[in-house]
């Protein structure tokens, strides 16, 4: 293959039947291979913040009432680390698990919305236009008998 490619672009004969079929067979493999690269990258991110997700919840489910949402956002930022750069990060958290009585069963929801840019999904740093939004969201229960 590689002799083939020398000779094509050393041959002065003209003879160019061959390359417009690589050509093609180039661009393919290109567009290919960024499509994979874009959607596993876009996979990882999805998996990530569905892991700051759980994090949060459970982070959350473990704080008193009024430590929840800092320790919530400080535990989504932990878990994303630096596999994913977002642009906005929102943490919200939800639930009735810390304001129920002892004894009482409750659970704490933890939504966590990521916006990443284009031009991260490819390579870091590019600057590609448009943002790609992910929204997960994780419960975590609370224990009945802890202090309040």
């Amino acid at each position: 293959m590689i002799t083939r490619l020398r000779r094509l672009l050393r041959d002065e004969r003209g003879d160019i039947e061959d390359l417009p079929a690589w050509t093609i067979l180039t661009i393919i493999s290109i567009a290919l291979l960024s499509a994979i690269l874009v959607f596993g990258r876009a996979g990882v991110v999805e998996k990530t913040v569905q892991a700051a997700a759980a994090a949060a919840a459970r982070d959350a489910s473990l704080s008193r009432d009024g430590d929840a949402v800092p320790h919530a956002i400080s535990a989504a930022r932990i878990a994303m680390g630096s596999n994913v750069t977002c642009t906005s990060l929102d943490v919200g958290v939800y639930g009735n698990g810390l304001s129920t009585g002892l004894g009482q069963a409750g659970t704490v929801s933890a939504e966590v919305t990521c916006t990443v840019s284009y031009g991260d999904l490819v390579f870091p740093g590019m600057n590609l236009p448009g943002f790609f939004t992910v929204k997960k969201t994780a419960t975590s229960p609370v224990d009945p008998y802890r202090e309040r």
